[in-house]
């Protein structure tokens, strides 16, 4: 069995993945989401979700974080590819640096700020194996808080997690972002 590529669509802000199969896309081709308050993020997936992983870019200001604390039925890992970030893991913070690895097993409250004094690059791979019940979900953390990536009230719904952010826009990549 052969399986086909899958075609790239040139969009205004980039390249984007526009069917199943395999696809070669190089970062600072591809369409970037702009997330005020939040940074960038590169999803690698088009219109067709990644069935087994989640994959993603992350550009971090200072103080951004990648997403609310929480915790997931999935293991979810990152690696800090440039610059300083912070890891806020049941409760406590964590500075990271480049080629550090964070590791979260299922059920670990965690989230990721950018830190130092310029960006940071992180990857992000979460699984999405089937789950019977709940995903996970956003949990009340003064530590999270205190960072801006905290809720004030736990609750497993995104769009009462995320209600303070604005919708995230599509952008084109700028140069520096990613080092060579």
């Amino acid at each position: 069995m052969t399986v086909p590529e899958a075609p790239l669509e040139r969009t205004e802000n980039g390249l984007v993945p526009s069917g199943e199969g395999w696809f070669v896309l190089n970062s600072r081709e591809a369409r970037w989401r702009r997330r005020e308050g939040r940074g960038y993020s590169l999803p690698f997936e088009g219109p067709i979700d990644f069935p087994q992983i989640g994959i993603a870019l992350f550009v971090l200001a200072p103080g951004e974080p990648i997403g609310m604390y929480h915790w997931e039925a999935n293991q979810e890992d990152f690696l800090v590819l440039s610059g300083e970030a912070l890891l806020l893991v049941e409760g406590e913070e964590r500075p990271l640096r480049p080629w550090d690895f964070v590791h979260c097993p299922p059920g670990v409250n965690h989230m990721i700020v950018g830190a130092g004094d310029g960006p940071c690059v992180v990857l992000g791979v979460g699984a999405r194996e089937e789950q019977e019940g709940e995903w996970g979900r956003y949990t009340v953390d003064e530590v999270a808080q205190r960072h801006g990536a905290g809720v004030e009230q736990e609750t497993s719904d995104a769009e009462q997690a995320y209600a303070r952010f604005p919708d995230s826009v599509s952008t084109a990549y700028r140069d520096g972002w990613l080092r060579d």
